[in-house]
């Protein structure tokens, strides 16, 4: 990490990730990648390779024209493992669409349009925070999220410092599963009364505590996000069964780009607002992410600055808001 990652789960010195290339017998070479972050996705690095190595041998002599079968496979295989499934789902689709010369965003319905996210601002005291965010609205960002998640009075001292010092921001917050249902509640009020405008509180509560989500958006007038509690369409179709949130966050990370597809269609149908987010990967699962957003038109947050983090990408990648993506696939071929 360019600088150390502190957010409610733990703090990130480094980015553990896993690359996969998948190679057709033409020669047309796809790139996938996952990023395992072991309190979120439950897998360490080690795992995750050895994962991705066994569901990859699934593809050996297949046709990848056969994505939705194979797919499925991969994830029958190693259930649980987010991230391997997504590196190699990924890597799949990539060499799929390379081999017909068209953008991943296709998949998805649309072409490869630029992408703006925001950026993050991780647990810091409230004066780094603000000098986070001065820094960051210098550098074009208009959109930040600041995470939370540990004691409640801090934590509105960290947004509000980030909120003077980038008043003309959109601010969202993400307490990373940190807060009881009473500790959101305090915390979405006691902001209010720091007359700071938040446009999202991101999974407050823990993952597996729905009914609590559910609590916390009745209480609160901030529109709410679940992130952890949906991997999976099943998650999502719970979350709406609940009527637990306003905003359900996608990521790639969690669901794989074609589980991810079919997770917007429910919140779609749903009437709820989508955010796509991202774990700590370089721009290979970045442009995935942004073909995904591009392609389908539906996401009202985008969450993509998690290769921004990084000390060093697998491309040249320029800093800034603007996710630029091309095809043919996601368009990234990392540095060998």
């Amino acid at each position: 990490m360019d600088e150390p990652f502190e957010i409610a789960l733990g703090t990130q010195h480094r980015a553990r990730n896993v690359i996969v290339r998948v190679e057709t017998e033409a020669g047309t070479v796809g790139w996938g990648e996952g990023s395992p972050i072991p309190p979120v996705t439950g897998e360490t690095q080690e795992a995750a390779l050895a994962s991705a190595r066994a569901a990859a041998e699934l593809l050996e002599g297949e046709s990848v024209a056969e994505y939705h079968r194979l797919v499925d496979a991969v994830r029958s295989t190693v259930p649980g493992m987010v991230s391997a499934s997504f590196a190699v789902e990924t890597a799949l689709l990539d060499a799929y669409c390379r081999a017909r010369d068209v953008p991943m965003s296709e998949l998805f319905g649309g072409p490869p349009e630029p992408v703006e996210t925001d950026l993050t601002i991780p647990i810091v005291p409230p004066e780094a925070a603000g000098e986070a965010a001065a820094e960051a609205t210098e550098a074009g960002f208009t959109h930040l999220k600041v995470k939370t998640g540990g004691a409640v009075d801090a934590d509105v001292e960290r947004v509000a410092a980030v909120a003077e010092a980038a008043p003309e921001a959109e601010l969202k917050v993400d307490a990373n599963q940190g807060w009881t249902v009473a500790e959101s509640v305090r915390f979405a009020r006691a902001v209010r009364d720091r007359d700071v405008d938040l446009a999202l509180l991101e999974q407050p509560v823990r993952a597996d505590d729905v009914a609590g989500l559910a609590r916390v958006r009745d209480a609160v007038a901030v529109p709410v996000a679940a992130d952890e509690a949906v991997f999976t369409p099943g998650d999502a179709l719970s979350v709406v069964h609940a009527d637990a949130a306003d905003v359900i966050n996608v990521k790639l990370g969690k669901s794989g780009p074609l589980a991810a597809a079919e997770i917007v269609a429910i919140a779609e149908a749903a009437n709820l607002e989508l955010m796509v987010g991202c774990m700590l990967e370089s721009a290979v699962g970045i442009h995935a992410s942004a073909h995904l957003v591009a392609g389908s038109g539906a996401f009202s947050y985008v969450d993509l600055d998690g290769n921004l983090l990084l000390a060093e990408d697998v491309v040249d990648v320029e800093y800034g808001p603007i996710v630029e993506i091309d095809g043919p696939g996601h368009g990234v071929v990392p540095r060998t």
